[in-house]
Formats: structure tokens, sequence, C-alpha cells
């Protein structure tokens, strides 16, 4: 593991933690070299799933880009991380438990604006605005009002 302060691969495992639901291990590391403290994550790495755009292209499942999402639609709102991290991991429980190995990227932006919405109307309505590809304001307003309706 290379310090992200000094780029010095010698380093010592100081703690390690199971994370919540036991996807992961969280290990405190120190710098041999700079004598800094960061923190690693070990993840099991699975089966390759495949993502199939709307135009048929196939793109290899990225958290990266689920995670991008979840947290420019929840800038500013009181959101945390981990309540986002929870929705990127049922995202992929969801494609393990899945036989077929590939999901639609209506599929997946279905589930984050479900997800969402049940936890903050405003980043729901900011995914929503670009997922969906508003055209103009009446087709804003459109899913303002069925939100308003929902209440």
């Amino acid at each position: 593991m290379k310090c992200p302060y000094c780029g010095s691969k010698q380093n010592r495992v100081i703690d390690s933690r199971e994370s919540k639901g036991g996807e992961s291990i969280r290990r405190r590391r120190e710098c041999e070299d700079c004598n800094k403290r960061f923190t690693s994550y070990e993840r099991v790495e699975e089966i390759l799933y495949m993502v199939v755009k709307k135009d048929g292209r196939r793109e290899r499942y990225d958290r990266g880009k689920i995670l991008a999402g979840l947290l420019k639609a929840a800038e500013k709102r009181p959101i945390a991380i981990t309540e986002l991290e929870m929705i990127a991991d049922e995202i992929e429980t969801m494609l393990a438990d899945r036989p077929e190995k590939e999901i639609s990227t209506k599929e997946v932006g279905t589930f984050i604006m479900d997800s969402l919405r049940r936890l903050d109307k405003v980043a729901f309505v900011r995914f929503a605005s670009v997922y969906r590809e508003f055209k103009d304001i009446s087709e804003f307003m459109d899913e303002l009002k069925t939100l308003l309706n929902d209440r």
C-alpha cells in the first residue's frame, strides 16, 4: 500500500476492523518513512458486472460513477456519505443477487431515484433532472408536482 503523503510503500498496519455489514475491512496504517497515518479499505473483488447503456453499449459497472452521481445530487444537503454508500452497496447487492451479470442504466437510475426520494427530496429532484434529461421547465415542474402529490 502506497502512502498518500510521501509515496513510500513501507508502512505497517496499526488497526484492522470489519466495516458495517462485513463488506470490507478498514485498516489504519502508519508510513514508516514519514510516520503519517492513513486508512485503507479492502473489499473482495467480485464477478465483473456490466451496465447496458441507453444506446446498447456495454460498460463495466463502476461504483465510483454511482457515488459521484449521488454526491453531486446530495451536494450541500444534510446527507451523510455513509447513507450514499449504503445506496451503492444496495445496488451491488441487487447485482449480486441477479442470475444475469448485466443491468440496464434504466434499472440503476430508477433504483437510485427511489432511494433518494425516500432519503431527501431535493437530492432526488437534482438526480432526476440529470438522469431524465429534462428538456424544459415544464418537465421539471411535472416532476415536482408528482413529488408534491406523493406527500
